[in-house]
Order: C-alpha cells, then sequence, then structure tokens
C-alpha cells in the first residue's frame, strides 16, 4: 500500500492530504466539544455545525495559503510544524470569530482545547506517515558511527538522514560526561568505551567529522579506532565545503594528513601580501599539484594579475577553469591569464614575464619523479637545470622583483638524477643571486607532499581495493610529509622574506616509516594485513627492493647548522654555493653533453658540481641503454652498453 501511495501523482497526494485534514479538524472540533460538555454523545445545532464547517474550511485554506500541501512528508520537518502552528492558531481565532458572527455557543475552553488537539492530530499524522515511508528506507542503509558531536558532526548526521546510503547510529564523543545521552535520538558513546558499543549498535563504517578547531589527538584517535576492524572515512574540510568543491556527505578515504596529527601551518598574511596583493604574479608549472595549489593560495591574497604558465594543455584548462570559479564565488577583481608555453624556452618566458609586467614568479615546473627522471636524463636535466635558467634569466631581463625556485629534500646528498638537477637548479640561482641585484632570488626546499602525482597514499589506497599486495619498497625507508596546503603557504612566506640566494627549508614535522603507513592503511580501511601468522588476513604487505636513485632516508638539510627565521617553520639553510663564473662553466659542459646525448658526460658534470650527487645504482636511460644514443653511429657498429656510475 505504501509503494502505492508513493507512486501517485503530487496532486493526488495533496488531495489525499486536503480529505484527511479535514476529517481530523472535524474530530478535533467534536472532540473538543465533547470533553467541555463531558457528553460523547455531542452532536452540533444548526448555528454550530455552521460554525465548525467555516472554520474547518478556512483553516484548510490557511494551510494552503501557508504552503503546507506543498511540503514533502518523507522530509517534513521543523519549518512544517510551524506552519501547523500557525494554521491551526488561526483555525482558533476563526473558531470564536465565527461562533460571535453565527450566535453558536462556543465555551471560551473549547478553542483552546481543539488547537491542541488539532495540532496533536495534523502533526502526528504527517509524522507517522514520514515514519512508515522512511523506516524501510533506513533500514536499507548502511549502518555508521560519527566521531564528532560539534556542528560538522551534527550537519553530517542531518544530511546523511536525507541520502540514502548511510543511517546514523551512534556517535562518538571526546567528552566522557555526555556517554549515554541522545542527540537528534541518536545514542552518544564516549571515546573510551567505542569498542564496546560498536558491534551493538551495528556500526559498519566510521565517519570522522571533527570541526576545525577541534583539539583532539588526531594520531591517538586513530590509533584508538585502528583496531575496530571498522572502516574509517572522513568528509570534507569547512573550507572545501565553503569553496563549493565538496558536500558535507562526500564521504572519502582518510588521506595521510588526517594520520600526521600535526597543528596546520599558519603563514603570516602581512608578510605574504607584501610580495603579492595588487602586483602581478606568475607561476610556472601551473597546473602540477604544487603549482595547482600556489595558484590557490595566491589567488586568496588578491593579486592584480595571476599568470598561468604551463606546458599541459588539459592541466592548464582545468586549472584555469577552477580559478575563474574561484574569482566568481568570491567577487574577486584578478585578471587570470592561461599561457601555454615551456620554462625551456627563455624568449617565450620573457616575453610573458614582459607582456604582463610579472613582479613575482613560482618556478614550480619541474620534473620530479625519480625513476622517470633516471629513465630519461637528458630531458630531466633540459627541464629542471636549463628550464630553471631560462627561466630565471628571463626573469632578470623582464625586471622582475622576486623569483621562488621550489626544490625538493632530494636535493640533499642526491642518488638520483631528479635530485642533482634540481641543487644543480640551486646552485644556479645562488649565483644569479650573486651576479646581479634586480632579482631577488630564493629556494625553498621541503620534502613529500601529500596528494601530488605519484604520492604514495593513492597508490596504496587502490592496491587495497583491487586487493592487495601492498607494495613497499623497503621495510626501513622513511619519509617526511606535508599537506600541499601547508607546504604552498609556507612557500609564499619563504619567498616574501628572502633577500637574494637563501635556500630556505621547511619543518616537515616528524618522518613517517612508509612500511608503519601501509599497516595502518589496512587497519583503518576494515582489513587485516596477511601475514605470516594470519595467513587468511586481507592484504599483504610485500617488499619490493629499493627503486635506481631511491634512498632509505631523505635529508632536508647538507650542513648541520641551519639559521632560524621570522617564521618558526622555516629555516634557512647554510650551504656552499659556486660562483657565476664556475656555474656558467658546468652549464657549457652540461650543454654539449646534453646535445651530444652523451649521458656519460651528464653523470660526470653533475658529480664534479659540488652538488653531492652519489648513484647507488647504474645510469638507467632508456635509449642510452638502448644503444641508440649516438647519432653518429653507422649501421650500429658502435653498441652503446649500460655505464656503470
Amino acid at each position: 500500500m505504501i509503494k502505492h501511495l508513493l507512486r501517485m501523482s503530487r496532486h493526488q497526494k495533496r488531495r489525499i492530504f486536503v480529505v484527511l485534514d479535514m476529517l481530523a479538524l472535524a474530530f478535533s472540533l467534536w472532540a473538543a466539544y465533547a470533553l467541555r460538555l463531558e457528553d460523547p454523545f455531542w452532536l452540533p445545532d444548526a448555528p454550530q455545525a455552521l460554525t465548525l464547517l467555516v472554520t474547518i474550511v478556512f483553516t484548510v485554506a490557511v494551510f494552503i495559503r501557508f504552503g503546507l500541501y506543498r511540503a514533502v512528508v518523507r522530509f517534513f520537518g521543523d519549518k512544517g510544524f510551524l506552519t501547523i502552528v500557525y494554521g491551526v492558531f488561526a483555525s482558533a481565532l476563526c473558531l470564536i470569530v465565527c461562533g460571535y458572527l453565527f450566535k453558536a455557543m462556543v465555551p471560551r475552553s473549547v478553542p483552546i482545547i481543539y488547537g491542541a488537539l488539532a495540532f496533536i492530530f495534523l502533526s502526528g499524522m504527517r509524522l507517522s506517515i514520514r515514519e512508515l515511508i522512511n523506516q524501510p528506507l533506513q533500514r536499507s542503509k548502511e549502518s555508521v558511527a560519527i566521531v564528532g558531536t560539534g556542528e560538522t558532526g551534527l550537519a553530517l548526521a542531518s544530511a546523511l538522514r536525507q541520502g540514502a546510503e548511510y543511517r546514523p547510529v551512534m556517535f562518538v564523543s571526546f567528552d566522557k560526561a555526555s556517554h549515554k545521552s541522545m542527540i537528534g535520538g541518536v545514542p552518544v558513546v564516549s571515546i573510551d568505551r567505542v569498542h564496546k558499543h560498536i558491534g551493538r549498535y551495528g556500526a559498519r563504517r566510521i565517519l570522522l567529522a571533527l570541526d576545525a578547531d577541534s583539539v583532539v589527538d588526531r594520531t591517538e584517535l586513530l590509533r584508538e579506532l585502528e583496531g575496530l576492524a571498522v572502516p574509517v572515512q572522513t568528509v570534507p574540510s569547512v573550507s572545501e565545503i565553503v569553496a563549493g568543491r565538496a558536500r558535507i556527505n562526500d564521504i572519502r578515504d582518510l588521506e595521510l594528513e588526517d594520520l600526521l596529527g600535526r597543528a596546520p601551518v599558519l603563514p603570516d598574511a602581512a608578510v605574504v601580501a607584501g610580495s603579492i596583493y595588487q602586483k602581478s604574479v606568475m607561476v610556472t608549472g601551473a597546473g602540477g599539484s604544487i603549482g595547482s595549489e600556489l595558484c590557490r593560495q595566491v589567488i586568496v591574497h588578491q593579486p592584480k594579475v595571476l599568470v598561468l604558465f604551463e606546458q599541459s594543455e588539459f592541466s592548464l584548462y582545468a586549472i584555469e577553469r577552477e580559478l575563474l570559479a574561484i574569482k566568481a564565488s568570491e567577487g574577486l577583481d584578478i585578471e587570470i591569464y592561461p599561457m601555454l608555453g615551456s620554462v625551456v624556452h627563455q624568449r617565450r618566458c620573457e616575453t610573458v614575464m614582459r607582456t604582463f609586467g610579472v613582479n613575482t614568479v613560482y618556478h614550480a615546473a619541474a620534473f620530479k619523479h625519480v625513476p622517470l627522471v633516471e629513465l630519461n636524463v637528458i630531458e630531466g636535466i633540459q627541464n629542471n637545470v636549463f628550464g630553471t635558467l631560462h627561466a630565471a634569466e628571463a626573469a632578470i631581463t623582464a625586471g622582475v622583483e622576486r623569483f621562488v625556485l621550489i626544490s625538493t629534500d632530494k636535493a640533499v646528498r642526491p642518488t638520483n638524477v631528479m635530485g642533482a638537477s634540481k641543487r644543480l637548479a640551486e646552485l644556479v640561482l645562488q649565483a644569479l643571486a650573486q651576479r646581479q641585484d634586480k632579482t631577488i632570488f630564493s629556494m625553498v626546499r621541503f620534502g613529500n607532499v601529500l596528494g601530488s602525482s605519484g604520492s604514495v597514499v593513492p597508490l596504496f589506497r587502490d592496491q587495497i581495493r583491487k586487493g592487495g599486495p601492498v607494495t613497499v619498497t623497503h621495510p626501513d625507508i622513511i619519509r617526511y610529509f606535508m599537506t600541499i596546503p601547508e607546504a604552498s603557504q609556507l612557500v609564499l612566506q619563504a619567498g616574501s622574506i628572502g633577500v637574494g640566494g637563501e635556500v630556505f627549508v621547511l619543518d616537515m614535522g616528524e618522518p613517517v616509516k612508509i612500511a608503519d603507513l601501509a599497516h595502518k592503511m589496512i587497519h583503518l580501511m576494515g582489513l587485516d594485513e596477511k601475514t605470516e601468522s594470519n595467513p587468511y588476513g586481507d592484504i599483504e604487505v610485500v617488499f619490493t627492493g629499493l627503486r635506481p636513485g631511491e634512498k632509505l632516508y631523505e635529508e632536508l638539510l647538507i650542513g648541520d647548522d641551519p639559521q632560524g627565521t621570522s617564521h618558526p617553520r622555516i629555516m634557512m639553510a647554510r650551504e656552499v654555493s659556486l660562483s657565476w663564473q664556475q656555474v656558467e662553466l658546468l652549464l657549457r659542459e652540461l650543454q654539449r653533453a646534453s646535445q651530444a646525448f652523451d649521458c656519460a658526460a651528464i653523470i660526470k658534470v653533475l658529480k664534479d658540481a659540488k652538488t653531492g650527487y652519489a648513484p647507488n645504482g647504474t645510469l638507467g636511460d632508456l635509449v642510452w641503454c638502448k644503444g641508440d644514443a649516438d647519432p653518429t653511429a653507422e649501421n650500429g657498429d658502435e653498441k652503446l652498453h649500460r655505464f656503470p656510475v
């Protein structure tokens, strides 16, 4: 029967509710008189019957005017109850007026009794119908526990009730005093008793809904939830919801930033604004993971012009559309220019900088994936070293005030070509800072960023979803991690305090053991790890061995005596630098080797360049190893072999 009613047209449903309301009002009027007169067989006389009829018709008309019949009963809520209250109040007044006009006997207590009964019957009928419709739908939803009883948790519970996937069955609170209380009919459980009640309430998933200002120790919280063998997920941050990039009920798997348990780093907005506000800013590699986040952070500080410089057409299109949407939603007066181009083309860079009067450049364009650069040495050198050189020379010629290079922890005592190329790029900028004083050059060095292309977290998540195994290169490998927004904010801060030639190092917090991260992700996705002691587990962790050029431990400093800055999470490295004459000589040798496709010579230059480059394997360039690198070789007579380094 319920299904039949649900399939009715909206017009038919409204007519049914009008009839039901008229019957409920008629019964309420009769019951009010019968209770007041203590006569269960009371029947109205002619004036009373006319009074009651006019009151019923008037009340239905008021409900129609207030939009009560446009409300969907399945989502009947507070506004619907208020509409009934207003309508019943108007109906009681109508009863009094009609009794006076038609000279009908209306005892003074009858309108009061009638109003109470009418509200009970009208609202009770709608609540009953709502429950009849919703109960089967609610039972088909997956039961979830919500961690957090603040605004975010309550908003999530409300959204889930209206959705079709999840049903909140318990709240998890950090206040022990609130244990066994109720919020919206949902029980509240203290965090220290969650193990006992997770099975009792049948929660099959845990959702983190912590407020932004929550002082909860996330590391300790996740350690508490890890042993429950129930998937733990989270909801979008408030900033994502406000920006329109997500909704409160967009459930997603935990990101590593949820596991780090570190307080977010806040930049000094006044210092950053000095390099950006109402100025022309250019971001190279604007479509990449770091570059795109830099653009999002830059636009917040309201530059006059934002130039997006990117060689990938699709990436440039994507970030431009996103920034235009932010600009429109925030009402910002910013000119955004998407420019296709490569940093290896100096004239293109210079022309763009001159055309838009660029004041500050954030140079994020780079090939950063270690194994890929090992297999494509020439392109890695061209993009990372000469791309930086050409973009910097273009900045000097175009009169750019500040030029900030995004570097990497892999530039410290590098064991791979990517790290060596980024260290050489740092030396290039330091030499240019000594050679001239028109443009302030600075470098910002940090470790792995979460969510960047090639990040370990999405890789592990995909492997777990596919049933494993989860591949880790080495059981002892550790890495520093930082969120992309956090890193980008500190890049803006460091770039604003530089005076020329500094290498700034970001405080990355405590290092993370990758094997422990894999174990934690398996458990927090509600699965068991398959080991020798647990052969029937779900997911196995497999160690594959270090890749070419990969280190067990990443470092951020070459020396051991960093200097503090005005920001507590930014340090300034004290490291060796080269004069422009020395760097120019190295670049000429590197260019000759690149043009001749002599990878062996490139490796020698990188070693001689005081980059600290110490490769831990053999050169893996695909073309070099195939033996087709020498353009002068005839008929393959001069076969080139893998060059040991």
